[in-house]
């Protein structure tokens, strides 16, 4: 089949990639000028499964009201009046109690964990690079309060099989060297060995190449204003340069997916979370992290590249705002530095921002929609990178008629209706 898909990041150029493999002609549609230059541009750069969970969580309207006091908080709330933003936070409280805590953690581990394996999978096929490395995750607590708070995740963690360890501050410092100078600053972590690291904006400028290797046509420039509906079908995508038709249509435009859809009575409640990052060259190797640190206290990760260190974290709801405020510097440079002191040249650094498409349950949107040929790859959050592959070839399966290797029917969008 002919198949168009909008969104070059790493959601669309992944769902590309496993389209092609299986067989169908696809074309990516994407405005910028390259893969990857929005939210997969300078994410995190951790692969997570273990730590994959919903924001919306018990205890976070406690949480979020104390947050909004600090200095380096992990939550920031811009005075926002539209209703899109309240009617979106309404519903992601309306999932943090246990029992929808537990239902969300457990489908984001489903797919994240499927992802990994298809990662590696895909890694082996083709050898791509990305400045990877397969040493864990750790969560690191700085107070017995945090420590004491992560029976929930294990039982989840279990109940999936996800390899874990608790360890103590000697066990933190085992598996990250870099963290002896602070050894007093810890109480304990919870190490997820199978987790992995990369730069997404990497693997996906090398994955794009392998794609067309495959006969994928991307199309960047071209500014996509809308899709053209007739019955229950989607005939073609309303570019600037004129429609593009297809047989099938793959919406991955990350947090622009919902201003797409609402033309066609969809509503998609995905939400442009901010988040922040910072890219530091690494100037002391022994000071540096070997993976990928989870501050709790700050909701920051901390995470080695190649010869860089990636400081991504905090959420920010704040509409479409594209602005780098000094004081959410501050924030990621503190949480390095209060860690890993000296490892990295912060004069050097690089700072970015990028909007999440969060769901307010924190599961993604991926599959068919009530348009025949109309499916979604989208609202992946924080959690764009972990999913990606499981996310792709979940999709490709759906299309293709395949049955997938996972449970997908409460990854839908008429879990919302």
């Amino acid at each position: 089949m002919k198949i168009t898909i909008l969104g070059a990041g790493v959601i669309g150029v992944t769902s590309a990639y496993y389209l092609a493999k299986a067989g169908h002609e696809v074309t990516v549609l994407d405005r910028q000028s390259g893969p990857a230059l929005e939210t997969s541009f300078a994410n995190a750069g951790e692969i997570s499964p273990g730590y994959a969970s919903p924001w919306a969580a018990p205890g976070i309207p406690q949480k979020a009201m104390k947050w909004l006091f600090m200095k380096h908080a992990p939550l920031i709330i811009r005075p926002m009046m539209d209703a899109a933003t309240w009617r979106w936070m309404t519903a992601m409280l309306r999932n943090c109690t246990s029992a929808r805590y537990a239902v969300n953690k457990g489908r984001m581990v489903r797919l994240a964990e499927y992802s990994r394996d298809c990662l590696i999978a895909l890694r082996d096929e083709t050898g791509i690079a990305y400045d990877h490395r397969t040493q864990g995750t750790l969560q690191l607590f700085r107070t017995a309060k945090q420590l004491d708070g992560i029976g929930k995740d294990i039982e989840v963690l279990r109940a999936d099989g996800v390899p874990f360890e608790v360890l103590d501050p000697a066990g933190c410092v085992a598996a990250e060297p870099g963290l002896r100078p602070v050894r007093d600053k810890i109480v304990g972590g919870l190490r997820l060995p199978n987790d992995e690291t990369g730069d997404c904006f990497k693997f996906t400028n090398e994955l794009q190449r392998h794609a067309e290797a495959l006969g994928v046509t991307f199309r960047f420039g071209v500014d996509i204003r809308g899709l053209r509906q007739d019955g229950n079908r989607i005939v073609a995508v309303e570019t600037a340069e004129g429609e593009v038709r297809s047989d099938d249509f793959v919406a991955a435009l990350g947090s622009y997916t919902p201003a797409l859809l609402k033309p066609l009575g969809l509503r998609l409640p995905v939400y442009p979370v901010k988040g922040y990052s910072i890219t530091v060259p690494i100037v002391d190797e022994a000071r540096a992290p070997v993976s990928t640190i989870m501050d709790e206290t700050y909701k920051i990760a901390i995470t080695r590249l190649g010869d860089r260190i990636r400081v991504g974290g905090m959420a920010e709801i704040a509409g479409f705002s594209s602005d780098l405020p000094a004081n959410r510097r501050a924030t990621l440079e503190h949480s390095v530095e209060d860690l890993f002191g000296g490892a990295g040249n912060q004069k050097e650094a690089t700072f970015w921002s990028g909007l999440r498409p969060m769901t307010p349950d924190g599961t993604p949107v991926i599959g068919a929609t009530r348009f025949a040929n109309l499916f979604l790859n989208s609202g992946h959050g924080t959690l764009g990178w972990t999913m990606a592959c499981g996310s792709g070839r979940v999709l490709s399966d759906l299309i293709s008629n395949t049955k997938p290797e996972i449970e997908t029917t409460d990854l839908a969008i008429s879990r919302y209706h």
